[in-house]
């Protein structure tokens, strides 16, 4: 009998995958396998390889010289040019009160989240991802409008510093 796929679980475990990768306590594939598993995710190495590579993660050294999964990095430390940058992703912004309504290509919705969860933008509370909109909340009350303007300007600065990377 197939075995459904469940896209809940699916984003769970990536999502959780996230989390390790960023911690720097991914070495190989078959750690992330038995991280995942401690986590309550049974995968095989075949679904964490294709895991890591939809994330776009990419073995790396870091500071003290081990190789480790980085996400969003190369091993000269320029973004992965398999992954599509926010720019490409943010299609419209809308705001209201202390949110921000984010409109994306099919199936960029979730990538744009994680991106957004992870760029370091201090008025982003959190993120809701769908299929092509991403639900941005504000930690000001009335900070929907200044997170749309940050949002707009968060995908042309990433544009910019990668274009300026790739010209070096």
């Amino acid at each position: 009998m197939a075995k459904v796929l469940n896209s809940t679980s699916v984003s769970a475990r990536r999502s959780k995958a996230i989390s390790l990768i960023k911690a720097g306590v991914v070495h190989s594939q078959s750690d992330l396998v038995k991280l995942l598993k401690k986590a309550g995710f049974d995968v095989t190495q075949a679904t964490a390889s294709r895991d890591l590579e939809e994330l776009g993660a990419v073995r790396s050294r870091n500071e003290q010289g081990e190789l480790i999964y980085q996400i969003g990095a190369t091993s000269d430390g320029a973004i992965s040019r398999s992954m599509p940058l926010p720019s490409d992703l943010i299609l419209s912004v809308e705001s209201s009160g202390n949110l921000a309504v984010v409109r994306t290509p099919p199936g960029g919705a979730q990538f744009l989240a994680s991106s957004l969860d992870n760029s370091g933008i201090k008025s982003i509370i959190g993120t809701i991802a769908g299929d092509d909109t991403v639900l941005v909340v504000a930690k000001k009350s009335n900070g929907g409008a200044d997170l749309a303007k940050e949002l707009l300007s968060f995908g042309t600065s990433t544009k910019k510093t990668t274009a300026k990377r790739k010209a070096r």
